[in-house]
Order: structure tokens, then sequence, then C-alpha cells
């Protein structure tokens, strides 16, 4: 292919659109599917991917019976199965009522019947129906101050599936003896299938003592007529009663992440992976991460080739201001105000889902003009941070990043591109 000017902002997004098309159901699914079985074939599912997993599956077998439950705005056009909205991250009662819907419309089911339940992030939000004697109110007060206290992804769902009368394998046992296969996009650090959505269809061990030490960590306060009513609806799911379940990861951080390392190598650019699995508060990660940046530019030499940074995970933030933020515009921001201009590093952070924390932003870009841009709009970079207003920041200066649902959601994207590119030359 020949030379052609190299745009890195342009390059750093294109990046992020492999990525996500690396994760994309209708690439993924197929090779899961199984012959369709004696009896009935029914699709459930929940997450922001579940309508386009939805739509990959009647792709595959044509129309099929189901329901399935994800993010308002996230619907797909299928034949038969039914796709349910609701909100995410906070529950809402829409959610609950659809998620009543689903155990009732599994209720049916026999052991010659197959179940493909198609789960994906943000099922924890989606699947919200709470345990008996516990609210709606008190279960979004339970995610608020979660998602406030910027506790990981880990933490949360073992709290949340406490107070869950479909998480933590629940789902599961609503479908009785049908056999059921899991088809699973995972958006946690480390594809662990019990907190992926909260592992609606993997077994669970629940235990109360763990529960309390994570929700004293965090300061979660519930009322104490809460906690009793969890107490008394959990009992034990062990894994020898889910003998009729298979739970497979079809689409991971780590396959993304590969499919952005070889666009990259094709184009002559040295790649280094940091991992898919990086946790930790948005703002001291992005600092780390910039640093690196700065420590490799100083030790590549001019004729060297580019080098790209690449990570995944999920980022944290911990609320203090008032801001209209996300994990990767925090991220993304604290990189750049360590950065300070440095003339030869650009930066992108985005979520895979096309939403990044509190707006319908999927990415961030940093580039060498950042901090001069931002001095002459009379922004101020670090009050930003202190605020929680990366978005704020980054849309003043138009290096935002703005997709739409992408219907896919393996978390966090975040790319580095260290040195000078003047031409691009794909092999």
């Amino acid at each position: 292919m020949p030379v052609s000017e190299f745009d890195p902002k342009s390059f750093l997004c294109e990046l992020f659109d492999t990525a996500v098309a690396e994760a994309d159901p209708l690439k993924r699914i197929p090779a899961f599917l199984p012959q369709k079985p004696k009896g009935r074939l029914v699709v459930i599912g929940a997450g922001k991917a579940s309508a386009r997993m939805a739509e990959a599956v009647e792709k595959h077998y044509g129309p099929c019976e189901g329901k399935v439950i994800t993010r308002y705005g996230y619907s797909r056009p299928t034949a038969q199965i039914e796709i349910l909205e609701a909100s995410h991250p906070v529950p809402d009662e829409q959610g609950v009522e659809a998620t009543k819907t689903l155990l009732s419309y599994v209720s049916y089911l026999t052991e010659d019947d197959l179940v493909i339940a198609l789960i994906s992030g943000g099922g924890s939000a989606l699947l919200c129906a709470p345990v008996e004697g516990v609210s709606l109110v008190e279960k979004q007060s339970l995610n608020q101050q979660l998602l406030a206290r910027g506790a990981p992804i880990s933490d949360m769902n073992i709290i949340r599936k406490y107070f869950s009368a479909v998480k933590g394998g629940k789902l599961a046992d609503a479908c009785g003896n049908a056999t059921i296969l899991g088809l699973v996009i995972s958006d946690v650090p480390g594809d662990d299938l019990s907190l992926i959505a909260s592992g609606p269809t993997v077994a669970h061990e629940n235990d109360p003592a763990l529960v309390k030490h994570l929700m004293d960590k965090w300061a979660i306060e519930v009322p104490l007529e809460m906690l009793n009513a969890a107490v008394k609806a959990n009992t034990i799911t062990r894994p020898g009663s889910f003998d009729n379940v298979s739970n497979h990861i079809i689409a991971a951080p780590s396959q993304s992440l590969n499919a952005a390392a070889a666009l990259a190598k094709d184009c002559g650019i040295d790649v280094e992976i940091l991992g898919d699995d990086l946790q930790g508060e948005a703002r001291d990660l992005g600092a780390v991460h910039a640093r690196l940046a700065i420590k490799r530019s100083k030790e590549r030499s001019p004729e060297q080739a580019p080098l790209l940074i690449l990570s995944g995970g999920e980022c944290t933030v911990t609320r203090t201001g008032n801001g209209v933020g996300g994990p990767n515009a925090e991220y993304a921001l604290s990189a750049a105000i360590a950065l300070a201009g440095h003339p030869d590093i650009h930066l992108f952070a985005g979520d895979t889902d096309g939403v990044d924390g509190a707006a319908e932003v999927a990415g961030s870009i940093v580039t060498p003009s950042t901090t001069e841009r931002a001095q002459a709009l009379g922004i101020s970079m670090v009050q930003s941070l202190v605020n929680n207003d990366a978005h704020s920041f980054f849309a003043n200066l138009d290096d935002q990043m703005i997709t739409g649902p992408t219907f896919t959601n393996v978390n966090d994207f975040r790319a580095i591109l260290v040195g000078n590119v003047p031409s691009l030359n794909r092999q």
C-alpha cells in the first residue's frame, strides 16, 4: 500500500474501532452455537451487548423464541426474540419488571429444552430483581454508593449478588433441568465468569462474611432490614447442581488488544502490551502510564520505529467533585497533566461499549497540543480533574470520540503512541 500522511488522532481512533470490531457478536458467536435441540430452543440474556448477541443467534438459526434485556437505546432488529430495555448503570422499575418477565418465561422449561443465555457487561444493573424484602429504591441506593466509592467491579458484583434474586447462578436455577449454554462477553479483569454481569448462570457459594467485609471496606450503608432480608434469601448454590450448565467466553479484552496490536505492527509500529486486566484509580493509572511513555520516549532513538503501548482492564473513579466524568476520560486527563505537552506522545482512552462513565462518549484523546489549547481557552486541567469533570474538559477541546452504542463490551481500551510518525506505509 502506498505511503500516506499519518494522522495520529485518526490512527488511535482506528485502533479503537479495530478492537471493537474484534468483539462484535456477529463475528464471535457462530462458532459456539450447537445444533438445534429436539425440544425448545429458548434465547435469554442481559447486558449492553445482549441485543446484538440475539441478532447474531437469529442470523445463524433463523427466528428464535426468547427475551433479552439491554440498555435503553441498545436494541437491535430481531425476527422473534423480544428485546426489553431498562436503565444502566442504576437500575429502574422497567428493569425489575423485565427481569421478572424473564424469570417467569423460563419457569416452564424441561430437560429436552436448550437455553442459550447471552450475557455481557451491564447485566448486573439490567438483571435487577431484588430479593424479597428489598425495594428497588434500596437497590438503587446500593448501586449509587458502589459507583461513587470507586469500588472495583469484582467487589461491586460480589455485593450486588447478595441482594439479587437473579444474579449468582439464580437465573440458571430458574431454568430448571433445561440444558443451559451461556455465551459470555467479558468486561471484567481476568475474565472471571462469576463476575461478568454478576454471574447469573455461574455457580456461586454465598459468603456473608465476605459481603460484610467488602461493604465495610467501601463504606456502603444499607438499612438493617435490607441486610436481614438478604441473609434470609441467600442459599448456597453448589457447583454440583450446575451439571446442566456450560459457560463460554466468546469475546475478551485480550482478543481486542491483540487485534489492535496486529494493525499497528502491519504499519511498522512496535507494540508493548501492558496487560488486559489493569485496575485502579483512573487518575493514578493515567499518571503512571504517562511517565512510562515519557521514559520510553527517552529510551528510543530517532531512527527507531514508533512504539504503541496498549492496555485494557477497568479503571475506577472515586467521585469527590460534581463534574461530568468517566474513568477513561479521567485517566486521559491525568495523563495529559503528567505529559505536559510532550511533543512525541499521543494517547487515547475509551470504553468499548461506547459509554465512558457519566456521558455518552466512547473515548478521549490527548495530543501534544492539549495543554497549550486548554491554556488558550482558560481551562484549568488540574481543577477539571479535581472536579471529576474530564468529559467537559475534552469536549471543550473537541477531543472526544463519540460512537453511539457499539453493541459489545470488552471494557477499557487504552493506547499511547510514542514517537513521531510523518508517514504511514501499511504492509
